[in-house]
């Protein structure tokens, strides 16, 4: 056997590998869902956790003498996050092997979040954290004086949560831009593996962000609309949502969540019936998916129902006048 013949066997075996591995997920790669017999890919879990109580919740005035980045949690925000971390571990320990992965906000009461929610933790249960800046909270600008963000916020409540910018900081709608970025590696994080320990290991990502950015991880996730984000209530303090994967490879809200908490938070029945069949194993076509919220956008149809037939007629009709 000639040298050549030798260094392509394994070339050609990796290549057929490869594209049996490319045709058994192709749809993952097309569209970033994934199909239930590759649903290992994912992690089992993915919980968005808001910091716990800070000094800024407490008394407005600290965003006067510190930037928001540097407000430390209370002492009643450290216990909550104490909580939290056990609670999360509740959550996540129902497998016998699971492990957990942490995205962290850069902002001091998130990292302070994180330090004490991770106590609750065997470190061999921890694959790692990671800070990731796109998951601050939105800017506000920067020292803050009291009087004045008191009125802009409530200029807010006027103009719209979403759109409303506010001076020399963010709208929401540019926070849900840095979020999109931040899914975008999330992704490529999964699809890389980097996240995976081993094919009977549950992963869960944990990310320790704030009450705004959480909501708007929602929407981009679920492909709420605007309207949708409105009505949405906020975190509280070192309170967690757990989106856990269905059978059918879908997160939901509503595996580990109640329908009652889901209204509480401000979920329309159009979104809770759209949780519902992502917790179940049905799966519908991608048309019939994006076409999920369709009363939100159209309020009447057209009734006419003309069959195929006649509107053939009526084409050859037309190019027979246009002929004459």
């Amino acid at each position: 056997m000639s040298s050549s013949s030798t260094s392509t066997t394994p070339t050609g075996a990796a290549d057929d590998l490869a594209a049996a591995a490319a045709k058994e997920c192709s749809f993952c790669e097309m569209t970033r869902q994934h199909q239930p017999q590759c649903a290992r890919r994912l992690p089992k879990r993915i919980i968005l956790v808001r910091h716990g109580e800070s000094q800024g919740n407490l008394d407005m005035s600290a965003y006067t003498t510190t930037p928001d980045y540097r407000i430390p949690l209370t002492p009643l925000g450290v216990d909550q996050a104490r909580a939290a971390g056990k609670g999360i571990l509740d959550v996540v320990s129902s497998a016998a092997n699971w492990k957990v992965y942490f995205y962290v906000s850069p902002y001091e009461r998130t990292r302070a979040t994180l330090r004490e929610i991770g106590a609750a933790f065997p470190r061999h249960r921890v694959i790692g954290a990671r800070e990731e800046c796109r998951v601050r909270e939105q800017d506000f600008g920067n020292f803050q004086v009291e009087e004045r963000m008191r009125a802009v916020k409530e200029t807010r409540e006027r103009f719209g949560r979403f759109f409303f910018r506010f001076p020399e900081g963010e709208s929401a709608a540019d926070v849900f831009d840095r979020v999109a970025s931040f899914l975008e590696s999330l992704w490529r994080d999964i699809d890389m593996g980097r996240l995976e320990q081993d094919a009977s290991c549950e992963t869960n990502l944990v990310i320790v962000s704030h009450g705004l950015t959480s909501r708007v991880f929602l929407m981009k996730w679920f492909k709420w609309t605007v309207d949708q984000f409105e009505r949405l209530n906020n975190f509280d303090n070192c309170e967690f949502r757990v989106m856990q994967l269905g059978p059918a490879g879908e997160y939901s809200l509503l595996i580990h969540h109640t329908k009652e908490e889901l209204q509480r938070w401000g979920l329309s029945p159009e979104m809770i019936a759209d949780q519902q069949w992502r917790a179940s194993a049905n799966r519908r076509s991608w048309a019939d998916e994006c076409s999920s919220f369709l009363a939100t956008f159209f309020d009447h149809w057209n009734e006419d129902d003309d069959d195929d037939d006649e509107r053939e007629e009526n084409g050859k009709i037309n190019n027979n006048k246009l002929l004459e």
